[in-house]
């Protein structure tokens, strides 16, 4: 209960420092800078180094590709038949496709699940969610926005030099070795700020300006990333494969995660639909609070 009351209020905190103007109006990327380069790595580098890897784990790196995967027809048909233009397409597969397992999801899987089952919300975000991103969507975003200028190589080293990429594998080499207990209290402290800080940063960027007109793609949207992608992933890995275990229900609650900020970022640098993009965002981020206590209740039982 303490760490979903945490959650809530700062979310509504960011929310409220950013639109009473009480907050600098570059403080959202000085925040994010902060999670990346120093909170999150030292996360990666205690539980990914503590990490027992099961069977199991093999869903959570699979997940985000196959719910990206089924983005790019599920979209692509509704946009032919709903006559929508190129970049709306674009930006629904980039935001419908891709969650935000990172900056929502490890503070509510902390929330839900409790902290020792954080790791596989990492591995989720960092062999799944930023591969995708990295990959798959910078190559959706070029095509929809008609870009040609995608370099292999640009891709290759925006994935090695993301600095909780290289915590990930530091802490693969390091797993024979074990930590010193001041190495490993220094890095849970640090670490625990993730949640706090990224839930301060994702609500100083919620927003409902520019919502008419743009009902139908915002329940697009939201519609398959929050609803209908997670229960084909629930089909496929519990109903389908056998699937059973805190691990296959968290993974699936990842799944159910609203639409990633940095796709979201990545749609607006490329021209799709920028201003559609704070909505999906900003709205997802709203019915998280109500649509995630629903999953977790929901697979209970698996």
């Amino acid at each position: 209960m303490e760490s979903l009351l945490m959650v809530v209020l700062c979310f509504m905190g960011g929310a409220i420092l950013r639109h009473t103007g009480r907050i600098a109006e570059n403080a959202p990327q000085v925040i994010n800078t902060v999670i990346i380069y120093i909170s999150l790595p030292a996360l990666v580098l205690l539980q990914i180094h503590s990490l027992e890897f099961q069977r199991e784990l093999l869903f959570t790196v699979a997940m985000p590709w196959l719910t990206f995967g089924l983005a790019i027809p599920f979209f692509l048909v509704v946009g032919k038949l709903l006559k929508l233009d190129r970049a709306t397409v674009g930006c629904l597969i980039l935001l419908g496709g891709m969650g935000n397992t990172s900056f929502i999801g490890l503070p509510m899987i902390d929330a839900f699940y409790g902290s020792h089952m954080l790791a596989v919300g990492i591995i989720a975000d960092q062999a799944g969610s930023f591969l995708v991103l990295s990959t798959a969507g910078i190559v959706t975003a070029g095509i929809f926005s008609s870009r040609a200028n995608i370099r292999p190589s640009a891709i290759a080293r925006k994935i090695l030099t993301f600095p909780p990429a290289i915590a990930a594998i530091v802490a693969l080499l390091l797993r024979p070795i074990a930590y010193p207990l001041w190495w490993t209290d220094t890095l849970s402290t640090i670490g625990s700020t993730v949640p706090m800080l990224a839930m301060v940063s994702v609500g100083t960027l919620f927003t409902v300006r520019g919502l008419r007109g743009l009902e139908r793609e915002l329940a697009l949207g939201l519609g398959f990333k929050m609803l209908l992608a997670p229960l084909a992933i629930f089909v496929l890995f519990v109903l389908l494969l056998g699937g059973r275990g805190e691990i296959v229900q968290v993974t699936i609650f990842e799944a159910a995660m609203p639409p990633m900020i940095v796709g979201g970022i990545l749609a607006m640098e490329y021209g799709l639909r920028p201003q559609l993009v704070p909505l999906l965002l900003g709205v997802g981020i709203v019915f998280s609070f109500i649509t995630l206590p629903l999953w977790w209740l929901a697979l209970g039982w698996v």
